[in-house]
């Protein structure tokens, strides 16, 4: 698999997660709003903040049935939805000023041009439009690196898409697992596809995230995801669609700060001992060999002589059947500990 290089960050599996605050159509239609939200998180410690451009007659048909999930019917309320596009190059100065990356969803080709034009690192296909290939031509044929959502596809989709991609000689390639309902019931989310993909079609894999809370979102970082993706909010009694399962700025810090422990706590894999900062417990708790009444010197040890409980002062346990039928060099006081110099 090939890393990904966007302004600020890399993706691979050596770097740490990549987090996305998915802003979205959160910003209600408020330029202001939508800077306060970059603002906020960047406080947060996200890696990109993204955003949705799309427009409604390149979007949906007028006679798309009433989506169940939404009051209004689904084309009322894109358009409503709609990103002013003049926006782009003037929130991208606002995250690069924070050294965040900007990047979007472009859903048409305008929106594409527009991506270039304001230098954005990393085009994101949504779980939605991935099955449309020459959407995935166009965006590949940009040469940035390009992530799919995967709600609702099987794996011959995820790889006609990636096929694409790299037949247009862009293999700065991700997929995201994801479940295309809002918010995402856990017993759907199916972490374990990450694996699946990743195997498969040997690409950086993470997770777009639609339940409500972080955990989902830590564990699939402690499964591998090396991209998160989240909706954020300000505040989820906000009106829109996307507000209600998002997270609003404390929570999105405080999963930021939970998966780079997540990170850390993975540690290096190798197990030889203690490490520096075990050492007094390893000392000072851990078991050995220890004299269970007055030993003489030069009598025979036995098994009854000998007890084994903390501190690690004598010699290791594993060692007891080797201490037995020795005898002592010197008197060992009950509760000493025995050591190879005394037998």
């Amino acid at each position: 698999m090939e890393k990904i290089e966007t302004k600020f960050s890399s993706i691979s599996d050596e770097n740490p997660c990549y987090i996305i605050a998915e802003i979205g159509s959160n910003h209600n239609g408020n330029f202001d709003l939508a800077c306060e939200m970059i603002e906020k998180a960047s406080e947060a410690g996200v890696n990109a903040v993204k955003f949705q451009t799309f427009k409604a007659s390149n979007h949906y048909s007028k006679n798309t049935k009433k989506i169940s999930l939404y009051e209004e019917d689904i084309y009322s309320l894109i358009e409503k939805l709609e990103i002013n596009r003049s926006w782009h190059k003037k929130l991208s100065k606002v995250c690069y000023q924070k050294r965040l990356d900007f990047l979007d969803s472009p859903c048409d080709d305008e929106a594409i041009d527009i991506a270039i034009k304001v230098d954005m690192p990393l085009i994101k296909v949504s779980s939605f439009d991935m099955v449309d290939d020459r959407l995935i031509r166009r965006i590949s044929n940009t040469g940035r690196g390009i992530v799919f959502s995967s709600g609702m596809a099987n794996m011959s989709e995820i790889e006609n898409a990636i096929n694409i991609s790299r037949s247009c000689n862009n293999h700065k390639i991700a997929v995201l697992q994801c479940t295309s309902i809002y918010p995402a019931p856990y017993s759907i989310v199916n972490l374990n596809s990450m694996e699946t993909i990743k195997k498969a079609f040997n690409v950086i894999v993470g997770y777009s995230d639609h339940t409500l809370g972080d955990h989902i979102s830590c564990a699939a970082v402690a499964m591998g995801a090396k991209i998160i993706e989240k909706h954020f909010t300000l505040n989820r009694d906000f009106k829109g669609p996307d507000h209600s399962f998002a997270i609003e700025y404390n929570e999105l810090k405080d999963m930021v700060n939970k998966i780079r422990d997540i990170e850390i706590g993975m540690g290096d894999g190798i197990k030889n001992g203690p490490r520096h900062e075990e050492m007094e417990f390893y000392r000072n708790a851990r078991r050995s060999v220890i004299a269970k009444r007055n030993i003489k010197k030069g009598q025979v040890i036995k098994d009854e002589d000998l007890i084994v409980k903390r501190p690690n002062y004598g010699i290791h346990p594993k060692f007891l059947s080797v201490i037995i039928g020795r005898k002592a060099k010197v008197e060992i006081i009950e509760d000493e500990p025995v050591t190879w110099e005394k037998i």
